[in-house]
């Protein structure tokens, strides 16, 4: 299962790698890592999302090269055979994202989970934190790509017209339907030709875990005309929340690989 809950995690913390993924929208003037420093579950490390992306780009949170994935979890201490339980403390819940890059990478999906509800529920339950940095043994990580996980704008723009799969967006409907203003400057409005849009926080309760599987497939249903089906791609602004739809819809298809747009409307919008 892709989601584990809080007391799970409690009870199984010195078996699992415990990762902090915290990313803020640049708006919020919020800093994932210094956050992390002053509070966060014990034994957990911290994955920086824009600094464990490309950096010879323009493009926000794109994938790395498989080598420097490998230098990156092997000096976080992960394991090939880890077992890994991902949260944070984000309204956008980002650690969809990083649990979408272990996929990726062919560490095995049933050892990648994500924290229902993320810290803010570990805290309402007066769970225990830490300031504490963790202690890191560095280790020799081996992954390989799993790249039709993953679709390049060439690859969206044939789809316009072949339709062998689904684009499903997941930023708020007055950004896909061009009414308001890109936040990331240098973009325009609007949506890709023939995508549907379904906002990522209409997964989520207001405590941001996310919504039992009956709600999740009639919502699903607004945009599939059923959640059997595997040719699903989802985007978003940054190839951040499209994640938090993949990862939702892998909830009530369990034959779903999550395959996302990587570019998103950061590469498809620019003008």
């Amino acid at each position: 299962m892709s989601l584990v809950e809080t007391e799970w995690v409690g009870k199984n913390l010195d078996r699992i790698k415990i990762i902090d993924c915290s990313w803020h929208m640049p708006q919020t003037k919020r800093s994932g890592l210094e956050e992390y420093k002053n509070r966060h579950i014990p034994n957990s490390i911290f994955f920086d999302l824009d600094d464990n992306s490309k950096k010879k780009t323009n493009l926000p949170h794109m994938l790395v090269n498989i080598n420097n994935w490998e230098k990156i979890l092997s000096k976080m201490g992960i394991k090939e055979n880890d077992e890994i339980i991902i949260y944070d403390n984000s309204d956008v819940i980002s650690s969809c994202r990083c649990w979408f890059n272990f996929i990726y990478f062919g560490h095995d999906p049933s050892l990648v989970h994500v924290l229902n509800g993320g810290l803010k529920k570990w805290i309402k339950e007066n769970r225990k934190t830490t300031n504490e940095i963790t202690n890191i043994q560095i280790s020799n990580y081996k992954s390989f790509e799993k790249k039709e996980l993953v679709k390049n704008k060439e690859l969206i723009n044939q789809n316009i017209n072949k339709q062998e799969f689904k684009v499903i967006d997941a930023r708020s409907k007055e950004r896909f339907e061009g009414k308001v203003q890109e936040p990331r400057e240098g973009l325009r409005s609007g949506n890709i030709k023939n995508s549907f849009c379904l906002p990522f926080d209409h997964c989520l309760n207001k405590n941001k875990t996310f919504k039992n599987k009956d709600e999740l497939k009639i919502i699903f249903e607004t945009c599939l005309k059923s959640i059997d089906k595997k040719d699903v791609v989802f985007s978003c602004g940054s190839g951040v929340t499209a994640c938090v739809l993949a990862l939702a819809y892998s909830l009530i298809n369990d034959k779903y690989q999550p395959c996302i747009y990587d570019g998103s409307w950061a590469e498809y919008g620019l003008t």
